[in-house]
């Protein structure tokens, strides 16, 4: 099994087309590496003695940033993935190398993982505000992971297939999630009603890919996508467990708590 392993680690990537920060694992682990110390280390100590900065203004920018982002992406994918890849969703494959719009392909995968490099922008400005209640294990563990996820998906399988169909129902959550932080952000006396429910749209964004990467491993003349759907079916279990534990101790426990309280 460990001859099997490194064998794997030592394969070359699926798709010759290496694009930047996907060419080798040392530039990526750099960054989180740089990204870790910096939101643990180096960022608390350089604020240890000063005010939190007034960085309202810079948020709003960024969130509007990924609003467009995210939604530009997601338009493109849809379009894709219904017309130039026609995508057979009982078995989603990547394109051949040759196909004529596998640069499409390509290209649509790498804006995401960029897009996940600049979601570690959101981590920066808690720490610059000194917010460090929101540095939680489970904001910076899922910051980390689907950057360095996408890194080994986009590596050793290649660019598009399941995993892309899967990664864009966390751009709707994005497109959800950056929308409320920008209103927040206008005005940071608001209480939304709606924030408890980004958590419940990315608990059925987990929910919707367990069961389409089941759907996937039930289908007998599909063999290219099993790891995908393995991959994807096992770390939505995963954060799903956990969202659900934040969503039961952020807002369910202190309902329980304050309906007590009144009694």
């Amino acid at each position: 099994m460990l001859a099997s392993i490194l064998n794997t680690l030592e394969r070359e990537p699926a798709d010759p087309v290496r694009l930047p920060l996907l060419t080798s694992q040392r530039p990526l682990l750099i960054l989180l590496g740089s990204y870790l110390l910096f939101i643990k280390v180096i960022g608390p100590k350089i604020m240890e003695n000063r005010k939190p900065f007034d960085l309202r203004g810079a948020i709003r920018i960024y969130n509007l940033t990924q609003i467009v982002y995210n939604l530009l992406m997601f338009s493109f994918a849809v379009y894709f993935m219904l017309g130039p890849a026609n995508y057979n969703f009982k078995c989603i494959q990547n394109l051949p190398l040759e196909h004529a719009y596998k640069d499409w392909e390509r290209w649509l995968c790498y804006s995401y993982f960029l897009n996940k490099i600049l979601d570690l922008l959101e981590t920066i400005f808690f720490v610059l505000r000194k917010k460090y209640r929101q540095i939680s294990f489970l904001h910076v563990f899922h910051h980390v992971y689907m950057i360095y996820f996408s890194y080994l998906y986009l590596w050793y399988y290649g660019y598009g297939g399941h995993g892309f169909f899967m990664c864009f129902f966390n751009v709707i959550v994005h497109i959800v999630m950056y929308t409320y932080y920008y209103q927040a952000a206008k005005d940071a006396k608001a209480n939304l009603w709606w924030k408890k429910y980004i958590t419940v749209v990315q608990l059925v964004q987990f929910g919707i890919i367990m069961c389409h990467s089941l759907y996937t491993l039930m289908q007998p003349d599909c063999p290219s996508a099993q790891f995908s759907a393995k991959a994807s079916g096992s770390v939505s279990i995963f954060f799903f467990l956990l969202f659900s534990n934040f969503y039961i101790n952020a807002y369910i426990l202190p309902n329980k708590k304050a309906n007590k309280k009144v009694q």
